[in-house]
């Protein structure tokens, strides 16, 4: 009987770890869908996707745009974003146009800021602390936040309030995007791309 009864406490301690780990260790994934317009006609599309595992929260955007100004324009933007809490772990931005590299920027924080590597060869150091960067603009509204970290130039952009849920980012070149939303997501954003502008419109999967 003592045998049966020790069987049966570790079969429920067993499960009981069991269930405690599952929640622990639960992940929650989240992912947005965007129209790329020009002039009224969709010219592509971007997909961004937040995944929160415990501390850790990654974010992932990969967006294609394939147009004709001229001549064919063919941009492909990958992103790979993580925070540990509230603050970036690491960054990776690659960056495409017409199939040739544009920019590739990785980001990774050190004891005494954050090392930036752009296109594997220029080395530079942000040594404040990084808490928002532009990947969460598709996912947080940026209330109460007066700047966010560009993953793709390794410096800071400055974010405007202009009432009624809507922002500006001022990039270091003064380009300018403007950003609207509803219930805290980004619904709408027009966006000075440098090659064109084009709005970003939120979309059902």
């Amino acid at each position: 009987m003592n045998q049966i009864k020790t069987m049966v406490l570790l079969l429920l301690c067993l499960t009981i770890n069991n269930t405690i780990a599952s929640q622990t260790n639960s992940t929650s994934e989240e992912t947005l869908y965007f129209d790329i317009v020009y002039n009224n006609k969709t010219i592509g599309s971007l997909k961004a996707t937040k995944t929160s595992n415990d501390s850790l929260t990654y974010y992932q955007s990969s967006t294609i745009i394939e147009t004709r100004i001229i001549k064919k324009i063919n941009v492909n933007h990958e992103y790979n974003v993580t925070f540990n809490g509230n603050m970036l772990k690491t960054s990776n931005v690659d960056i495409t146009i017409n199939d040739k590299p544009h920019a590739k920027t990785f980001t990774k924080k050190s004891e005494t800021g954050y090392q930036v590597l752009k296109n594997e060869k220029d080395k530079e150091t942000v040594k404040d602390p990084i808490y928002y960067a532009t990947v969460l603009l598709y996912f947080t509204e940026p209330k109460h936040v007066d700047r966010c970290y560009s993953e793709q130039t390794g410096n800071f952009n400055t974010i405007i309030a202009l009432g009624n849920h809507a922002y500006k980012k001022v990039n270091s070149k003064e380009r300018e995007n403007n950003y609207y939303y509803k219930n805290g997501l980004l619904k709408r954003a027009s966006i000075d791309g440098g090659l064109i502008k084009f709005d970003i419109i939120a979309r059902n999967k």
